[in-house]
């Protein structure tokens, strides 16, 4: 008999309970129980940051972090974050600058370079690399992420305009 425990998360700014095997991977419960299917599942030793998650703001690898870890937690995924709409300046940047080709990875990174520009606004070219050093992509030189995120760093900081 497979042990199970309650579990009651807020992904996205919803809310989510649900009986669990103790043993299933946070990612596979994002994926299967609540059907968001954006958190992708890659190398399963948390080396490629593919299934990367916001969990109470701070990145981790959900692939390594099991659901009944994650009980009470606030959780943002890739579909968090476009608003009404509109996609996240991130999101629109890496579009811009062309910053995924298969798009495997692009959750993983979108995720953590939003962690990073709420923690440095103004990021280094050296500290965006620093920071996405734990993501592996395999498509792309890493040339336009970085690009990406440099532009998404500039269009936060830029004024916006009032109505």
């Amino acid at each position: 008999m497979v042990q199970q425990r309650e579990i009651a998360v807020t992904v996205n700014g919803q809310c989510y309970s649900a009986a669990v095997p103790v043993r299933l991977s946070l990612v596979d419960f994002l994926r299967e129980t609540c059907g968001l299917t954006g958190t992708h599942v890659g190398c399963e030793h948390g080396v490629c940051g593919a299934c990367t998650v916001l969990l109470n703001g701070a990145s981790v690898r959900s692939c390594l972090m099991l659901a009944v870890q994650a009980d009470g937690a606030e959780i943002l995924t890739v579909e968090g974050l476009a608003r009404d709409g509109e996609l996240h300046p991130l999101q629109q940047a890496f579009w811009e600058h062309h910053a995924l080709q298969c798009g495997y990875c692009t959750p993983g990174f979108l995720l953590t370079a939003l962690e990073l520009l709420r923690d440095n606004p103004a990021p280094t070219e050296a500290e965006i690399r620093e920071a996405l050093s734990g993501n592996l992509c395999i498509c792309t030189g890493y040339v336009n992420i970085v690009r990406a995120v440099q532009a998404a760093a500039q269009a936060q900081r830029a004024p916006q305009p009032q109505p």
